[in-house]
């Protein structure tokens, strides 16, 4: 932007102690309704709303981005992640507050994931950049995800692990992304909130690199949080006769189950490409866990990726359980039945387009095909 030129382009954080000492209060009027969706952008707020902060490089292009995504409630843009209270613009931009620009993103949870922020955040840029984004430099315009629960820190850790892991395969540096708590948001000027709305011709800095971040349906969970096996009983399978009593022990398991299937369904194993039934079957139906009979891919999305182990493009909603893969010196996304807990293979992000991306890449002897 035109102030880079005026007051320096800074690319080294400052210390508390160098910060600029800002004011108690905002140095200007900050208004209440957003110019583009008719919403509040000040408090209060509906009830069962969630915020999302993000750091996307000139917040003008990225609180457009994220005002035209169904399930947003409203956007506003601001100052976030520095030392200086209420800052101005011209302020943030001389590199002394320590403050990136950011867009918080007031979203519907029922219409819209984080989930899905993440992804639209993460493809719209680039991530690699450090402080910078093309031709804006400055520690104001470095990527960054503020998050506001435990929950979001662990979305946008595993998509930043994903997503770094896909850039790298494109020839892209390492992902520069910083993931921290939110913390205090100070409202940019009035001319900056919707500023692309009053100015449709305006700068947009936007530009993303063109790989897909692949994103799960649902929050990971650590292994700890896990247990290797649930107790059986329970109403489901009363419902649906062709769930199976879950064991109550390891014990019971290996009965169940054959010493391939146990190996890869209880122990995590894998079996070996182009070996699995299921490869290069199409036949319509939906595919259920092998341990459990629990109902996780339907067969329409099952496409052939050609890595030798059957591939789908996403999973029934609520089938499965997402585990941060730490294993063979990789970070990868494990994929577990979520009704008995067992290993199934794990998700990855060389998929098609038409599933944004996602592989799910199964075991065979983890899933049976119920034929319709």
């Amino acid at each position: 932007m035109v102030l880079d030129r005026l007051f320096g382009k800074k690319q080294q954080m400052p210390t508390p102690g160098e910060a600029l000492p800002g004011r108690d209060t905002p140095a200007f009027d900050i208004p209440e309704t957003h110019e583009v969706l008719g919403t509040r952008i000040q408090p209060p707020f509906p009830e069962g709303l969630e915020l999302a902060t993000f750091a996307v490089g000139c917040f003008w292009g990225a609180e457009r981005l994220f005002w035209q995504m169904d399930g947003v409630y409203s956007t506003f843009v601001g100052y976030s992640g520095g030392y200086t209270p209420n800052p101005t613009y011209k302020e943030v931009c001389t590199g002394q507050t320590g403050h990136a620009e950011v867009v918080n993103v007031l979203f519907d949870p029922r219409k819209v994931t984080f989930g899905a922020l993440v992804k639209a955040f993460f493809e719209a840029h680039d991530p690699t950049q450090g402080m910078r984004q093309g031709g804006d430099i400055g520690t104001q315009y470095r990527s960054a995800i503020y998050v506001h629960s435990d929950e979001q820190k662990q979305i946008a850790e595993t998509a930043r692990a994903s997503y770094d892991q896909a850039l790298r395969k494109a020839g892209y540096d390492p992902i520069t992304t910083e993931v921290a708590a939110a913390g205090p948001f100070y409202y940019a000027e009035d001319y900056h909130q919707q500023y692309l709305h009053k100015v449709p011709d305006g700068y947009c800095g936007l530009a993303g690199t063109g790989v897909t971040c692949a994103m799960p349906h649902r929050s990971p969970v650590s292994l700890d949080a896990v247990d290797v096996a649930q107790v059986s009983g329970g109403d489901d399978t009363a419902t649906d006769p062709k769930l199976r009593a879950l064991p109550a022990s390891e014990d019971e398991w290996r009965q169940v189950l054959g010493p391939e299937q146990y190996a890869v369904l209880r122990q995590a194993g894998t079996e070996r490409p182009f070996t699995g039934h299921y490869n290069a079957v199409w036949d319509d139906g939906v595919y259920r866990c092998a341990a459990c009979g629990n109902q996780l891919f339907d067969s329409s999305t099952k496409y052939d990726h050609g890595c030798g182990w059957p591939s789908f493009g996403e999973a029934l909603p609520g089938a499965v359980d997402y585990i941060e893969d730490r294993s063979h010196g990789m970070i990868r996304t494990e994929v577990r039945c979520a009704r008995c807990h067992s290993h199934l293979g794990h998700v990855f992000n060389d998929g098609p387009r038409t599933y944004n991306g996602q592989r799910f890449c199964m075991n065979s002897v983890a899933i049976d095909l119920d034929r319709r």
